[in-house]
Order: structure tokens, then C-alpha cells, then sequence
């Protein structure tokens, strides 16, 4: 179990500038509550990582957010799927959104098949705070992103803090959230 007193009071300070809202603690606390719930004998650098993850990807509001722009003059933006073909199938357009912004057609169908959603119709619902914990923690257990996942880079061998962020995005600030990581891991390593 992780100690809760110690994780707050160390992220407040290291990495919220000594003040969280409410708002953040919540999502925090989701976070932490699906990893102890489901996950807690797996390596504590996978959720280190995670927290990171959805640290950067929502602006540090720890709440699932819609992407700034909404694709705007990105590919996932119109109405295509990842091979650039037209979908007639729904309205809906499948920029980012979540703990991770998830994007893409078939990324949302997959997490929808996973979750027993219909986010291809609905794909708002990937931001209910359930949805959007358990698309964070499978899609990067399982690699829906990229095709990489948290194994890859932290195992009995392997401590790859930067690399990581290929599972969501390339090496698109690698160095930051691995510092953000680096900093969560510190916060999760005091059990109660």
C-alpha cells in the first residue's frame, strides 16, 4: 500500500509547487486507487511513469482533459482513420482526450472493445474519470499506442526513464516526464 500522506505531501511540494486543488488530488487519488485495487503487485515504476504520463498530457490538472486545438490541422483531426480512408460509420471526431489523449478512430474502438464502451459513438465518455484510468493503465500495460508498453522499459533488466515515453508519443519530451517520473517514483516509494 502506498503511504497516501507521504505521496501528497511529496508531489505537492515536488511537483505542484506546494499547492494541489482539489480537483488534482482527485484525479490523483483515481489514479492511485485503480493501481493499489488492481496492479499493486507489478513494478512501481510502471504507475511512477503513468502518474508522469497523465501529469504532462493534461496540463498538470490531473483531470482527463479534451486536447487544446482538438486536432486542428492534424490527420486525427478529420474524419480518417490512421490508413487516411474515410469513416461514415460516426459523426464523432477522435482527437485527444483523457489522462493520455488518446486519438485516432481505431484507438478509440480498441479502447471501447476493451472497456465494453461505445466510444465510437460516444467518445466524450473516454474523459468519465473511470474510463479515462483504465485506458491510461491498459493502454500502456498493453501498448495500444504505439505498439510499446511499460514492460519494455522497466522490467528485472531494463530502467529506461526517457525511452518510456515512446509508448505514448515518440521521445516528444522525453527529458521533462522523465524528471516528472523520477519525482513520483520518490513520492510512491514509502509503503504504509
Amino acid at each position: 500500500m502506498i503511504n497516501r500522506k507521504f505521496f501528497f505531501t511529496s508531489a505537492r511540494t515536488n511537483l505542484f509547487g506546494g499547492s494541489m486543488t482539489a480537483k488534482q488530488v482527485q484525479g490523483l487519488t483515481a489514479i492511485l486507487n485503480e493501481w493499489e485495487a488492481k496492479y499493486a503487485a507489478k513494478d512501481d515504476r510502471w504507475l511512477a511513469y503513468m502518474l508522469a504520463t497523465a501529469h504532462h498530457e493534461t496540463g498538470r490538472t490531473m483531470q482527463p482533459i479534451e486536447e487544446w486545438g482538438k486536432g486542428k490541422n492534424l490527420p486525427y483531426g478529420k474524419r480518417i482513420k490512421m490508413s487516411r480512408k474515410p469513416y461514415a460509420d460516426t459523426t464523432e471526431i477522435f482527437y485527444g482526450r483523457g489522462f493520455v489523449q488518446l486519438t485516432w478512430y481505431e484507438n478509440y474502438q480498441l479502447a471501447g472493445r476493451k472497456l465494453g464502451k461505445d466510444f465510437l459513438h460516444h467518445a466524450a465518455d473516454v474523459m468519465q474519470i473511470d474510463n479515462a484510468t483504465k485506458i491510461l493503465f491498459l493502454g500502456m500495460m498493453e501498448g495500444w499506442f504505439t505498439g510499446r508498453k511499460l514492460s519494455l522499459f522497466f522490467n528485472e533488466t531494463t530502467e529506461d526513464w526517457k525511452n518510456a515515453r515512446r509508448i505514448i508519443n515518440g521521445t516528444d519530451k522525453a527529458d521533462l516526464i522523465k524528471d516528472y517520473a523520477l519525482k513520483y517514483y520518490g513520492s510512491i516509494s514509502h509503503t504504509v
